[in-house]
């Protein structure tokens, strides 16, 4: 058994991936950056807005408005409100988890508490158990997120279990060095497998892979 379980929080503990997913996009075309929704998704989700930033302005090749981000995060919140659900069977395997568990995610605090209080969730999840690439220099798929948090919660990196629904996400676990169990019912089984997970479909699998 871990010694620490590390939820990732969009698309393991809220289904929020295909909501965030239309906002973004639609902020994309309106700066010149017109997407599937598939190819939106398929480029930012999991990754931190720094690094989606980046990504963004390397392909437009220019700064994006200087209200980008402000703009995104406020239609985010508002698409959250009334539409955001919590991913089915989270509660159930929060309720019962015998091992101390965190969440660590490349949303801001805010977004996260949002998201964790809109769904119910929080009651799970104090203060220091909760973990923003807002708190590191590199987010994920680098490491530091998930060292951090593990350092925090006293557990060495290799008895940490890493739960994610991302190919980033994946990645800066197995970087970090830490078994990662990926969560597929969004994501295609493959693109996790490849970065190193051991997939699952439904949460009501989790208890048993841990």
């Amino acid at each position: 058994m871990p010694e620490l379980v590390i939820f990732d929080c969009d698309g393991v503990l809220v289904d929020s991936e295909p909501l965030s997913n239309q906002v973004l996009n639609r902020h994309l075309a309106a700066v010149g950056l017109p997407l599937s929704l598939e190819e939106s998704a398929a480029r930012f989700t999991g990754r931190s807005m720094a690094s989606c930033v980046r990504l963004i302005e390397q392909s437009l090749g220019a700064a994006l408005p200087s209200d980008f981000v402000a703009a995104v995060r406020e239609d985010t919140r508002a698409a959250f409100e009334g539409r955001l659900e919590a991913v089915q069977g989270v509660h159930e395997v929060l309720a019962a988890l015998a091992r101390p568990f965190c969440v660590a995610s490349s949303g801001s605090h805010a977004k996260i508490r949002h998201s964790l209080g809109l769904t119910g969730l929080a009651r799970f999840f104090d203060d220091a158990r909760i973990f923003s690439a807002e708190d590191v220099a590199r987010g994920k798929p680098a490491p530091d997120l998930f060292l951090l948090a593990a350092a925090r919660c006293g557990a060495p990196a290799g008895a940490c279990v890493v739960v994610e629904d991302s190919r980033p996400g994946v990645e800066a676990a197995v970087a970090a060095g830490m078994p990662v169990l990926g969560f597929a019912a969004r994501t295609g089984p493959r693109n996790l497998e490849a970065a190193g997970a051991t997939v699952f479909n439904r949460m009501d699998q989790l208890a048993a892979l841990l």
